[in-house]
């Protein structure tokens, strides 16, 4: 080899070396919903075993201080990712928020509308002239509305409380009769280990478009394509271990953090959501999407109406 191509080869060395190191320092911030949970597994994984280093990715995962601020600040371009939910994202696009759906964490609805199982409300129907707990003031007409008007019975015709993050003391206690807004892979086992059972009706079953619980989302100005392909492709790993290997991703999981993960609760609420995590992160249904904000513009929970394919791009 002349002198020639070997300085041609040790500038290619060169460069494939400086590639992998810039590949290996691609740093991502990502803010997720709430404190780290269950929910949060393939990410947890994914950080624990490596997934997201293999991808040349170094994943800062962060806790909100108000768990309202995420996709803001994602907006804003405070940080480059964060976790919210399939309507709130319809809802801040439709306002006019530069976001997009980059992945899905968790494919199905989780809240429901649950009640005591002590056979004093055995439908939605018995719900009529009854007080129902909320957490959160804001879109409650139109779901609640929708799921009661199943068993013809009208919104005008409950109580609405609003009762904080208390919603199953409240319900337990008796404050209410029913509470919208508890996980049914959370608030039905915190019931459970108080003694109490719970029935959930499920607003998927009961007149309310299916839609995905958990989604993250990225600046629809600024995202890095490759970045968030490489992160769900790490995501989709760690979703496959799980579950394939349930207990001993449950262990890797709470070694996370042993002091606030380490509980029963923790561990019932993680074989509940086992079933939930999206298997194919990237996977884009439009038509989910469009089907359930033409259900919050009916419900005028939102003034304009976005279409699907302008804010969940395929990342395939």
């Amino acid at each position: 080899m002349n002198k020639n191509k070997l300085i041609s080869a040790a500038i290619l060395i060169a460069s494939a070396t400086s590639f992998q190191a810039y590949a290996a320092d691609k740093e991502m911030t990502l803010m997720l919903d709430w404190f780290v949970n269950p929910n949060h597994g393939p990410i947890v994984i994914a950080k624990e075993r490596g997934y997201f280093k293999q991808q040349g990715l170094k994943v800062d995962i962060q806790e909100p201080a108000d768990p309202s601020t995420p996709p803001k600040l994602v907006a804003a371009g405070k940080v480059d990712m964060a976790i919210s939910y399939q309507p709130s994202l319809t809802i801040d696009v439709a306002a006019g928020l530069p976001l997009i759906r980059s992945a899905t964490l968790i494919s199905t609805p989780l809240n429901t509308l649950m009640v005591l199982d002590n056979g004093k409300n055995e439908t939605l129907g018995d719900l009529k002239g009854k007080k129902i707990g909320i957490a959160i003031a804001g879109n409650e007409e139109a779901t609640i509305g929708t799921m009661l008007a199943q068993e013809q019975v009208k919104f005008s015709e409950v109580e609405i409380i609003n009762v904080g993050w208390a919603l199953s003391s409240s319900l337990a206690s008796g404050k209410v009769d029913a509470i919208w807004g508890g996980l049914r892979n959370f608030e039905t086992n915190q019931l459970a280990l108080e003694g109490y059972k719970a029935k959930a009706f499920f607003p998927e079953e009961h007149g309310v478009p299916s839609y995905d619980e958990l989604v993250f989302v990225a600046n629809a100005k600024t995202y890095d394509k490759e970045a968030i392909m490489a992160f769900n492709k790490a995501l989709e790993q760690a979703t496959t271990y799980i579950v394939n290997h349930p207990k001993a991703s449950w262990k890797e999981f709470v070694a996370y953090s042993p002091d606030t993960l380490n509980n029963e609760l923790n561990q019932r609420a993680w074989n509940d959501t086992l079933t939930r995590f999206a298997l194919r992160p990237s996977a884009v249904d439009l038509k989910r999407y469009d089907d359930y904000a033409e259900f919050m513009y009916s419900q005028n929970i939102i003034e304009t109406l976005p279409k699907a394919k302008d804010y969940v791009p395929s990342f395939n």
